[in-house]
């Protein structure tokens, strides 16, 4: 089971529009105890993210136009300027789409730095919102299903291992595997598989694994022998 965005997201979003003012965006923050805001148009297209961040600029160094002319770069400098929302926004918005999966949304949680993405359709209209803990909700499963999922799912369905060879033990999300995998392509495989079933935390690999196949011998063998010899 590959866990989708629109399977953890909220889908009740709270956005702002381009023309929202700094003061509705200061009294939404702090109402909403959110971190950003999408803005959108009024077709619901996401056009540019509003964080709390942004608006700080404004607020430390809105006053002294000095620094802010000597340090920021021209982007912090309209920001510190600015009075709406599009003013504000940052335009370069990272989305998913509710088909991506949790695992894509959290590469790229972490690649950017983000707490949270927009997610959207298609025509990038605003579909809902997934956060850091949704991402980390798939973590809330029980061992008895992660099991489940691991013995008939992957390894009977995927892999076609009976699955009285491998033994599946899981304890607060860790799994651990033990029996024999038939080949060591299969074993590194499977190994590789579970760790993506949702909930598992981790992958204690004990598979006894075959010995690799002996190379047969080649002339270099031979001469080397006989000049050991």
């Amino acid at each position: 089971m590959n866990t989708t965005v629109k399977d953890v997201m909220t889908t009740r979003v709270i956005w702002v529009s381009k023309g929202a003012t700094f003061r509705e965006l200061a009294a939404a923050l702090r109402e909403y105890r959110v971190g950003a805001f999408p803005v959108v148009d009024d077709d619901r297209t996401v056009i540019g993210v509003v964080s709390g961040a942004d608006m700080l600029t404004k607020e430390a160094l809105g006053d002294e136009p000095g620094l802010v002319g000597g340090i920021l770069h021209r982007r912090d400098q309209a920001r510190a300027r600015g009075v709406t929302a599009g003013d504000l926004m940052t335009t370069a918005v990272v989305a998913v789409r509710p088909e991506d999966t949790v695992e894509h949304a959290a590469r790229l949680m972490y690649d950017r730095g983000v707490k949270r993405l927009p997610v959207t359709d298609e025509n990038w209209r605003l579909a809902g919102i997934v956060s850091r803990a949704d991402v980390l909700s798939v973590f809330d499963r029980t061992d008895a299903a992660i099991s489940h999922e691991i013995t008939h799912d992957v390894l009977l369905g995927e892999f076609l291992v009976d699955p009285a060879r491998i033994r599946v033990t899981v304890m607060g999300g860790i799994v651990m595997l033990a029996g024999r995998p038939g080949t060591r392509g299969t074993g590194h495989e499977i190994v590789r598989r579970v760790r993506h079933v949702p909930g598992v935390v981790a992958v204690r690999d004990r598979l006894d694994y075959p010995p690799p196949p002996e190379r047969p011998a080649s002339q270099y063998d031979v001469l080397a022998s006989f000049r050991m010899d």
